[in-house]
């Protein structure tokens, strides 16, 4: 069941991949597109990170390690916003466009006033961007401030409640998690630890980093729509409510989702804040832990034991153990996504609660609540207080392998019947009597929208016992269920 309005038009996006010198058209276009954008939200991608193999040990002495390094950015991704409102995306492929080219234009788009930053944890993107540039050109070719700047992070906890004028709560959702809840669309993260050094960059790796620039301008406009309600532009003076309605009526007839007015500079002041990065911020951190981390071949031996990642059983929902015969998985923080695959097909599939949850957390969790622990960690395998039927290894890396593989190895029968009958968002359950339009457009005030065009439709409508998220069955719904009943292969 659809659970909220589609949101604007889903990838494949247009985008713009950007490659050659200052003469080229995609780089002179970009250029273009920056000098007239009112918004711009940054993304940048880097070669991720892999612990290097342990060489074997010999009678020589190992090689001193290099020292630390910050990751090269080699894609950076801008979605821009000009005074008409249209977008642009434009990933840049940094391994071919000369640094020196885009410096200066960078740089003043930056520190410019007027124009609004918008990012997702930017600052260490600043800071692995910032020694990039500085590595290649040298000198004072680096970046040190945003300004103004404003970040997707603030801006959920604003529009789920919290004071943005207070201080916000530590935890924090993923970009992926974010745009799900706030915009009903499903940001595949499989591309996230690709290579981004090798050239060409695939068509998927293009779409995933315009992806994240993209839906931040999204973001962004809830939070404008937000506070224009709730500001309702100057509610001291007659005049200044004209204005807005005005304002408002010019708006609507343009079909811009912003107006560039001096409301929105007001937004700017009150509400944006700024990157600044001082000394240590870009230096690399020290290889110190490495060094503690560092054990004897010897002292590495005592610490293994031989565990098994097959599955043994029984589970703990079997009957013969005293189970209710219902499946209950819980899935650690690396296959989120797997848990909702696996809620898609009615199956109960938790998340632990907080964003880094201690082994003993999540042992505590399976116990109490009767599940198995799915996860992609190797580590938590070689716990030896995990008995052997409470935890399993997922070895697929896509989300419907993994379901597939769920699906296998603990024999689970699916029905049809059963798809799509819990809540993808938080794994409750949905009430017994559906709901009417009247109903459901009373029940989703202040919380979620129904679109207009289910007005003049016989639909009914299903609501979340648990978290109150509204469904119905809408295309998403029926796409959906012929996607589950294809990976389940469950015939018609």
């Amino acid at each position: 069941m659809d659970p909220a309005p589609a949101p604007p038009p889903p990838p494949p996006l247009a985008v713009h991949l950007v490659t050659g010198d200052a003469s080229s058209p995609a780089l002179s276009h970009l250029l273009q597109s920056l000098a007239a954008a009112r918004i711009v939200a940054f993304d940048a991608e880097w070669k991720p990170r892999r612990r290097a193999p342990s060489a074997p040990s010999d009678d020589a002495s190992p090689a001193p390690p290099n020292p630390t390094q910050l990751p090269t950015v080699t894609v950076l991704q801008l979605a821009c916003r000009g005074e008409d409102g249209g977008n642009e995306v434009f990933v840049v492929d940094l391994l071919a466009v000369p640094l020196a080219d885009l410096w200066a234009p960078l740089r003043e788009l930056f520190e410019r006033p007027e124009v609004l930053k918008l990012g997702f944890r930017f600052k260490q993107d600043l800071v692995y961007l910032s020694a990039t540039f500085t590595a290649a050109l040298g000198g004072d070719s680096g970046f040190n401030r945003v300004e103004p700047f404003l970040d997707v992070t603030n801006v959920y906890h604003y529009l789920k409640g919290h004071d943005m004028q207070k201080r916000l709560p530590k935890e924090t959702k993923s970009l992926a998690s974010i745009c799900e809840e706030l915009l009903n669309v499903s940001l595949s993260k499989e591309l996230q630890c690709s290579d981004w050094s090798c050239r060409p960059l695939s068509e998927g790796q293009i779409q995933y980093a315009a992806s994240d620039a993209y839906y931040l301008l999204y973001i962004f406009d809830l939070f404008h729509q937000k506070v224009s309600i709730e500001e309702k532009c100057s509610p001291t003076a007659e005049a200044s409510d004209e204005h807005c309605s005005q304002r408002a009526s010019e708006c609507s007839s343009s079909g811009n989702d912003i107006c560039f007015d001096g409301y929105s500079t007001s937004i700017i002041t009150k509400y944006s804040d700024r990157i600044l990065l001082t000394e240590s911020d870009t230096k690399a951190r020290s290889s110190r832990r490495k060094e503690k981390q560092k054990l004897s071949s010897d002292a590495k031996c005592k610490e293994k034991f031989d565990y098994n990642t097959e599955w043994m059983g029984p589970p703990p929902w079997d009957p013969s153990v005293g189970g209710d015969g219902y499946p209950k998985f819980l899935c650690d923080v690396m296959i989120e996504g797997l848990a909702k695959h696996l809620r898609c097909v009615g199956l109960d599939a938790a998340t632990p609660s907080c964003r880094k949850p201690q082994p003993r957390e999540l042992l505590d969790q399976i116990y109490k609540e009767g599940r198995i622990l799915l996860t992609r960690d190797a580590k938590l395998i070689k716990y030896q207080y995990l008995a052997t039927n409470q935890v399993y290894r997922v070895k697929s890396l896509l989300k419907h392998d993994q379901l597939a593989e769920v699906i296998d190895t603990f024999q689970l029968k699916i029905s049809e019947d059963r798809l799509m009958s819990r809540c993808t968002k938080c794994n409750g359950s949905f009430i017994q009597k559906p709901l009417t339009l009247e109903e459901a457009i009373e029940a989703s005030k202040g919380f979620q929208v129904i679109p207009s065009c289910l007005f003049n439709r016989n639909m009914e409508f299903w609501k979340c016992t648990d978290c109150n998220q509204l469904y119905w069955e809408g295309t998403q719904y029926h796409n959906a269920v012929q996607k589950f009943m294809s990976v389940c292969n469950i015939s018609e």
